[in-house]
């Protein structure tokens, strides 16, 4: 039965890459085409077929490349690489359609399945409880692993839209063969399209790429799921009828405000990205108002209106003669002017209407209302709940700022602005000489005094000035924009109390802390990133719970704490397991020290697109947090390539917003009456975590030589070059791991197919428990993956992984390194735990092969992986090419082009 579902998937793929042959036919003629060709059918007889003399043949033919045929091939891969995502994306739309049509059984991860859920655990009545409180939102982030250019993903949306089409319509002869040349002039466009930037990406360029999100899909699918979850509550129970929920879940943004390591994130940027989201959101609104007023053409003596749609109405400027019996266009039109005018005000331009414009989103919510009232009560509730009510749910979700935009900076930058304006103050003070304790004791003086420490008659350091113009333009911004613009400050590196009470001191300083009133106007969120500061979070948060004045301001944030864990540079720190393992352990602590000072606690995961930054299935991986750790609210980042991914189609993006509210639901309302986990299970964590901890860092940070051995075995050095992002790849200028983010970090070992940070030291941590607890141990591994929604997850994820990875590909990687006596020394580790690590996995699971458990990864291995495999080969040989000083700008491009293909190829590899 699956072959039959999945052969409209191989169709789709067998036809794009017919029309991508055509195009590279024409473009480069019969010689190119056939030796791509030839290469294309040697992957998959190697991948899929296993054959190995197909496998010699395609290794001696690509090194038979010159540069130039070499170069072609990297693109022609590449491009394969993007269609058959395209065609993945739009099988899963189709299988979810014929789900729904035929009435199958609730999917997992649908709202269907979840709110049904609810509804037969009877806990219902809660449902009113959680929505009031409910706070879910997934945060987009302009980290450099996104290497696909805006340009590429308009077209990748032109195809996936005919693909679409083809579909959803029964078409004639001729529609069909219409539909056949457009996509056949998506792909040419698409192959005559560069696929690399020319110039590294500027923080507004990171900008207009985030923003192009909300164009495909946030804009119109997210109001579209309120109304979905409406109208199923209303199903189930008539109470909900004419129930508006409350705004319980909103798409957020780092992008422009985050400055942690990024200098060309400053103050005019941040005030150029919340003008751009402003216009955004207001075009938007201005089209829509647009296309409302065609369609309420209702005329005044065939259809009442109330008198407060009249008034809005006659205040119109609308002074058409074939309107004036026409008083819900008339008032739609005054809409539109009010409208035009504010955004001349927030974004720019000019009105074509004079009007007053609106003080406050809350103002054009309040006149939208008075239309939808006004066809309610006069028996058009029909219509009010059409494109209206999709309307009038986006203002109230996006405001006039579009998407919170959230501030994020180093505590030590935080840290060095301080101590200057105290020295500026109390001369010979060198507060970064304090103990913790004297520095919590000044700054809580300060911030108790009604005086300020900045003087308009001091100069300051640039770096000062700097971060106290950021903080002035939030200000700026609450008044401008609203308060829900810029809502978050986070701290990077905290680790201490004095961290939180700096940035509320800077807050003072700028008018967004009150002295005298107590009150806060942002949150203040500690992220917690190494290791070490995982397992002290839980207390440096309960120290400051013990303060009166940091108690007081948390109270004026309605007593809610939100912190932020950090999966990647824990990963780094400590890898896979112990990252997990330790993560998992802060959040039970921090539940239990806030419960016991009365504090509600929101959590924030710094998840990164690759399991070794904290990546994986989003349903699984809020269903495996502690009991207590979601109570309805959660944010999250999505990070990199994942969010073309995971947003760029509209049934995608819809899909996964759909998928984070229902495992938030069953987080919250279902999992509390799950039994909390057996303590040998706990136990058997802490003995494999420590284990696997040694084993990572024994390999990473006490291995003489591994910083050389990365640095000659990966594309990290190129990864640095490549002009995907707008901030350095590593924190300060040097090559040691410590420095390196932990991005390109995971990148690079992505990109050789060694996958490492998601999986090294697992299999030597089971290797020696098992050795401890010869009798049991297996069969207590067993039950923890069947029993354990933390364990279970855990291992899926690293399964992904290692099916995406290929020992003998990342061979080819290791022989690049010039010591041989160091590459066989670290290489013949990194291979032996391997393939504990898959001998582990396998005994625990039961499994045979990767992956036995999630056919869909198989099929998308089996259709992807012919595709990027020769693409590794190539970039190997270019890396030994430019590293012999061959070091010419087609090389450089060629290895470029093959890191943006395989990146695209694995999806979710940063």
């Amino acid at each position: 039965m699956n072959e039959v579902k999945d052969e409209l998937l191989s169709n789709d793929i067998r036809q794009l890459g017919r029309l991508l042959g055509d195009a590279i036919r024409s473009h480069l003629g019969d010689v190119a085409f056939e030796r791509i060709e030839n290469v294309r059918q040697l992957a998959i007889r190697f991948r899929r077929d296993h054959d190995a003399q197909a496998g010699r043949q395609l290794n001696d033919s690509l090194q038979e490349l010159s540069q130039q045929e070499t170069t072609q091939l990297i693109r022609a891969f590449s491009y394969f690489s993007l269609l058959a995502n395209i065609a993945e994306d739009q099988h899963h739309n189709r299988r979810t359609r014929a789900h729904l049509i035929a009435g199958s059984k609730p999917r997992q991860g649908s709202l269907t399945k979840a709110v049904g859920s609810v509804f037969a655990a009877e806990q219902s009545a809660a449902l009113p409880a959680f929505f009031d409180d409910a706070f879910i939102s997934p945060v987009f982030t302009a980290h450099p692993t996104e290497v696909q250019r805006k340009s590429i993903l308009n077209c990748q949306m032109a195809i996936a839209r005919l693909l679409n089409e083809r579909d959803r319509y029964q078409m004639t002869p001729d529609e069909a063969a219409h539909n056949e040349e457009a996509l056949s002039r998506g792909i040419v466009t698409l192959w005559q399209t560069r696929l690399l930037r020319t110039t590294k990406l500027s923080v507004m360029d990171e900008v207009e790429n985030g923003l192009s999100f909300f164009d495909h899909t946030i804009l119109t699918e997210l109001p579209q799921l309120y109304a979905t979850l409406e109208t199923m509550l209303a199903q189930r129970d008539e109470r909900w009828s004419d129930v508006e929920l409350p705004n319980f879940m909103k798409v957020g943004s780092w992008i422009g405000g985050d400055r942690d390591g990024n200098p060309f994130v400053t103050a005019a940027v941040l005030r150029s990205t919340l003008r751009r989201q402003a216009d955004k959101a207001l075009d938007f609104y201005l089209g829509e108002l647009h296309k409302l007023a065609s369609q309420l053409s209702l005329a005044q003596s065939l259809s009442a209106c109330s008198e407060a749609l009249r008034q809005l109405a006659e205040r119109s400027a609308d002074q058409s003669p074939h309107r004036q019996d026409e008083p819900y266009r008339r008032a739609i039109y005054g809409i539109h002017a009010r409208l035009e005018a504010t955004r001349a005000v927030l974004a720019g331009g000019a009105a074509r209407q004079p009007a007053t414009p609106y003080a406050t989103a809350a103002q054009l919510l309040a006149e939208l209302d008075v239309v939808s009232h006004s066809l309610v009560e006069n028996g058009l509730r029909t219509l009010a709940r059409g494109r209206l009510r999709q309307l009038r749910r986006a203002v109230k979700v996006f405001g006039f700022s579009l998407a919170p935009l959230d501030l994020r900076q180093n505590s030590d930058v935080h840290e060095r602005v301080v101590g200057e304006l105290f020295a500026s103050v109390r001369p010979g003070l060198d507060y970064s000489a304090l103990t913790e304790p004297q520095r919590v004791d000044l700054l809580l003086a300060e911030l108790s005094s009604p005086r300020l420490l900045v003087s308009p008659y001091l100069a300051y350091s640039e770096e000062t000035v700097g971060e106290l113009d950021i903080f002035r333009a939030v200000k700026e911004a609450h008044g401008k924009y609203g308060p829900e613009s810029v809502p978050n400050c986070i701290i990077s590196k905290a680790d201490s109390v004095s961290d939180l009470l700096e940035v509320a001191l800077l807050l003072k300083e700028v008018g967004l802390l009150s002295q005298k009133d107590g009150t806060l106007d942002v949150n203040i969120i500690p992220l917690f990133e190494t290791i070490e500061d995982l397992r002290n979070g839980p207390a440096i948060m309960a120290a400051a719970f013990g303060l009166p004045l940091y108690r007081r301001l948390l109270e004026s944030r309605g007593t809610q704490q939100e912190v932020m864990l950090g999966y990647s540079d824990s990963n780094k720190d400590g890898g896979f397991l112990t990252s997990g393992w330790e993560l998992y352990k802060a959040e039970i602590d921090l539940v239990t020290a806030f419960r016991q000072h009365g504090v509600k606690l929101r959590l924030f995961h710094g998840r990164g697109g690759s399991v070794g930054r904290g990546g994986g299935p989003s349903y699984e991986a809020i269903l495996a947090q502690p009991a207590g750790a979601v109570q309805g609210q959660i944010r999250l980042t999505e990070q990199g390539e994942v969010i073309t991914a995971k947003y760029a189609n509209p049934e995608v993006g819809r899909r996964n917003l759909e998928v984070l509210v229902a495992a938030t639901i069953e987080a919250s309302l279902l999992q509390p009456q799950q039994e909390a986990p057996r303590a040998a299970y706990l136990v058997a964590m802490d003995e494999m975590s420590a284990e696997a901890l040694r084993s990572y860092r024994s390999l990473v940070y006490e291995t003489d030589g591994f910083e050389q051995y990365f640095w000659e075995s990966t594309v990290i050095a190129e990864i640095a070059a490549l002009n995907i992002g707008s901030r350095p790849a590593s924190r300060k200028k040097s090559t040691s791991i410590e420095d390196l983010r932990a991005i390109p970090w995971v990148l690079s070992w992505a990109q050789c197919r060694l996958m490492l940070p998601g999986w090294y030291g697992f299999g030597s941590a089971v290797q020696a428990y098992l050795a401890a607890h010869p009798g049991d141990g297996a069969a207590l591994l067993r039950e923890m993956y069947v029993d354990w929604p933390f364990f279970t997850s855990l291992l899926s994820n690293m399964d992904m992984v290692l099916a995406k990875s290929d020992i003998g590909i990342a061979g080819k990687y290791a022989a690049l390194v010039k010591d041989e006596v160091l590459r066989d020394a670290i290489f013949t580790r990194i291979r032996a735990e391997h393939q504990r690590t898959l001998d582990a996995l396998k005994l625990i699971t039961g499994q045979e092969e990767l992956q036995q458990a999630n056919p869909l990864l198989q099929r998308s291995i089996r259709h992807r992986f012919p595709y990027i495999d020769p693409l590794n080969h190539l970039q190997v040989e270019l890396l030994r090419r430019f590293r012999d000083g061959h070091q010419e700008d087609k090389v450089r491009t060629g290895i470029h082009l093959s890191i943006n293909g395989i990146a695209a190829g694995l999806r979710n590899s940063g």
